[in-house]
C-alpha cells in the first residue's frame, strides 16, 4: 500500500503545482463541480416532490376509508350491532394511526424539499461567484496576453548588439529548457515508482 501511498501523494503534489501554475484550470474545476451539485440536488428536489405527492395521496385515500368506516360505525349502532360497531372502531382508530403516521411522513418529506431548495440556492449563488472570479481571471490573462504581444511588436528590429539577442534567445530557450527538464523529472520519478511497484 505505501507504494501506492507514494505515487498518489506525488501525483497529488503534481497536481497541485499545476492548479497553482493554472489557477484558470482550478476555477473551471470548481465550476464544473458545481454544475453536477446542482444538477444532482435538482434530480433530488424532483424526486423528494414526487415523494410529496405521493404521501399526499396516501393521506388522502386514509380520509376516505376513515369516512366509510365511521359511517359504518354509525350504521351498526343504529342497527344495534354494538359488535360490528366496536370492531369498526378499533378498525377506524387503526386508519386514525396509519394517517397520522402518513401525515408524519409527508411533513419530513416537506422539510427536505426545503432544505434541498436552501441548498440549490446556496449552490447557484457560489456559482455565480465563481463564473465571476472565472471571467475576472479570463480578462485579466486575455489583458496580459495583450500585453505581451504589445510588447512584442514594439521591441526594435535591429539588434543593439550580440548580448541583446542572447538574452532574448536564452530566454526563451531557457523556458523550453526549463520545460524539457521539468518533463524529464515527471518521467523519471514516474519511472522510479513504476520499478518500486514492480518489486
Amino acid at each position: 500500500m505505501g507504494l501506492f501511498d507514494d505515487l498518489s501523494r506525488f501525483l497529488e503534489h503534481r497536481l497541485e503545482e499545476f492548479l497553482r501554475n493554472n489557477p484558470h484550470l482550478e476555477l473551471e474545476a470548481l465550476l464544473e463541480q458545481l454544475r453536477e451539485q446542482e444538477q444532482d440536488t435538482l434530480k433530488l428536489i424532483a424526486e423528494l416532490q414526487l415523494q410529496e405527492k405521493r404521501s399526499q395521496d396516501d393521506i388522502l385515500a386514509t380520509a376516505t376509508e376513515i369516512q366509510k368506516w365511521h359511517i359504518r360505525i354509525e350504521k351498526a349502532k343504529a342497527a344495534n350491532r354494538l359488535d360490528l360497531a366496536t370492531a369498526a372502531q378499533e378498525h377506524e382508530a387503526s386508519l386514525l394511526r396509519k394517517g397520522n403516521q402518513q401525515w408524519g411522513h409527508m411533513q419530513g418529506v416537506k422539510e427536505r424539499v426545503k432544505q434541498a431548495k436552501d441548498l440549490l440556492q446556496k449552490i447557484q449563488v457560489r456559482k455565480q461567484e465563481v463564473q465571476l472570479k472565472a471571467a475576472e481571471a479570463q480578462k485579466v490573462r486575455n489583458q496580459q496576453q495583450a500585453k505581451t504581444q504589445e510588447t512584442k511588436t514594439q521591441e526594435p528590429v535591429e539588434s543593439t548588439g550580440w548580448w541583446s539577442s542572447a538574452a532574448k534567445v536564452s530566454s526563451s530557450s531557457f523556458d523550453d529548457l526549463e520545460e524539457q527538464f521539468r518533463r524529464l523529472e515527471t518521467d523519471d520519478e514516474l519511472e522510479r515508482l513504476k520499478r518500486q511497484m514492480g518489486k
